[in-house]
């Protein structure tokens, strides 16, 4: 055991060594992946459209190659899912994550190459334990069993070559053999689709085995937890896992669930990494203690843009490269990567909280905001103005989305919240006030805009019965995976049909 461990040791001291070398010379290296990504694809169908083997800078990369969405994708994803090859990157693409993004019944399909596989997300994942061991060099992590909560995947019917899923049942089927003698629960189990099955099979196999970690999205991380703690009659998860030092999260704000978090793992010693990991990629660690920003991982196949947030929409946006960004501006990401994605427009916002090492925060959607009346409203300031909120009136969130109530008549607009509570205020009318006056402080656009109830008034905030967003949820078979609620939408169809919902099951139970 002291010889592995001085290995380990050794590694984890190189890669951490790599990894400063990225951090001195970000635009170097950013430089070089752009070659390398034109170079490999250069004989694809899209290499040759756009003359990849002509194209020398940032400037000609920008100029020749178009933006493109996931409508401009999908042609081509149809003809991969086909069989055909060549297309966006060499050879076969045998992998597609399935990804909605929010709850919408349109899936996206994006293609994963085994280069990202190996390249992007499992060696995001080594970064991940580098990190974490460099940090706490006394951790006992590989004493245990890893709990992962993935998703599923299946053949997706046009070739029997080509399967889609979520990401992370992509990752948990082409992990190598020996890891499967340190996770939980046993593969058959963790790639099921039926999650209400999933949850109890889960809670079964694993709330006896040795669980030092855990990875997946909070909110069904503390569905598990909670059907483990009523399996076993215990009060925390310390009674049934005592060895358990590490969540890894991402996918969404942990700020909600931080709470809830603390409650269900009542240690000190407990430590919380937040990653930012897509189906499009692996782009971001947490990598010190206590921060609440990623370092952006610039060696993993990716080539990143920046279209600052005031420029989405228009014919011919400014986009700039990591040595042009500012701090504290909002950007829309742009990614070229080693699937094929070339100069692809994710979907989210997020800024620079330094240079030198360049960290990140993410913001949110580019359509996952309010700004119906020019309030600017980010997730993060609205998860923020959650957080305040709740301190304020002893309260505890579970779930929320909010979105505008448009002028009409004299009847002035607003935001309208949806809010389903793990420990509801005493009254919600102190709750609504203390909202509103966090995001007031948080967000001077929003709160110009509150100024004597000229443009907005009050929000109003309906507190939801128990799992009113998990029921949600399951009525539009979107338990588990990628799917989550959305936080923030200028349009209020989401919000609109979770209203019904609830009449609906109030007329029903009457």
């Amino acid at each position: 055991m002291p010889i592995l461990n001085s290995i380990i040791s050794w590694i984890i001291k190189q890669r951490i060594h790599q990894v400063g070398l990225f951090m001195k010379y970000p635009v170097e290296m950013q430089e070089d992946w752009r070659r390398k990504l034109l170079s490999i694809a250069k004989n694809t169908e899209y290499g040759k459209q756009y003359h990849f083997e002509s194209i020398k800078s940032a400037e000609e990369f920008r100029e020749r190659i178009p933006l493109i969405d996931y409508e401009g994708l999908k042609p081509y994803v149809q003809r991969l899912m086909k069989g055909e090859e060549n297309l966006l990157w060499p050879g076969e693409t045998k992998w597609f994550a399935k990804s909605s993004g929010t709850t919408n019944d349109k899936s996206k399909f994006i293609p994963v190459s085994e280069d990202t596989i190996q390249e992007c997300h499992f060696k995001g994942g080594k970064d991940l334990l580098s990190f974490y061991c460099n940090n706490f060099p006394e951790t006992l992590l590989f004493n245990g069993k890893s709990l992962a909560l993935g998703g599923t995947n299946k053949n997706n019917g046009f070739s029997a070559s080509t399967i889609y899923g979520d990401i992370s049942a992509i990752l948990l089927q082409n992990l190598p053999f020996w890891f499967e003698f340190s996770r939980v629960p046993e593969l058959s189990i963790a790639l099921m689709d039926d999650w209400e099955e999933k949850i109890e099979l889960l809670a079964e196999k694993t709330m006896y085995e040795d669980v030092t970690n855990i990875s997946g999205v909070p909110t069904w991380t503390l569905i598990l937890a909670k059907k483990i703690l009523e399996k076993t009659g215990t009060n925390n998860l310390l009674e049934v896992w005592p060895n358990l030092e590490l969540y890894v999260h991402g996918a969404v704000s942990f700020v909600p669930y931080r709470e809830q978090f603390e409650k269900l793992i009542p240690s000190a010693k407990m430590n919380y990494v937040e990653t930012y990991n897509a189906s499009e990629g692996f782009f971001g660690i947490q990598d010190e203690p206590g921060r609440d920003d990623m370092l952006l991982m610039l060696d993993y196949g990716i080539y990143y843009e920046f279209i600052p947030l005031e420029e989405l929409g228009k014919d011919f946006p400014k986009v700039y490269h990591i040595g042009e960004v500012q701090m504290n501006t909002v950007y829309a990401m742009v990614i070229s990567t080693n699937s094929g994605l070339f100069r692809y427009m994710i979907g989210d916002t997020i800024k620079f909280t330094s240079f030198y090492p360049h960290r990140i925060k993410i913001c949110g959607r580019t359509k996952h905001f309010i700004n119906a009346f020019g309030e600017e409203l980010m997730i993060d300031n609205a998860d923020k103005a959650i957080e305040m909120a709740c301190k304020k009136t002893n309260a505890s969130v579970k779930e929320y989305t909010a979105a505008p109530i448009y002028f009409s008549g004299n009847e002035k607009a607003a935001h309208e919240w949806l809010i389903e509570f793990e420990k509801r205020p005493d009254d919600i009318k102190i709750f609504t006030a203390q909202l509103d006056r966090a995001l007031q402080n948080l967000n001077s656009d929003y709160e110009a805009k509150r100024n004597k109830d000229m443009a907005l008034k009050m929000p109003i905030v309906h507190a939801l019965p128990e799992n009113t967003f998990y029921n949600w949820m399951k009525s539009r078979n979107k338990l588990g995976g990628q799917n989550k609620v959305p936080r923030l939408s200028n349009e209020r169809n989401f919000l609109n049909d979770i209203l019904e919902f609830c009449n609906m099951h109030a007329e029903s139970n009457t």
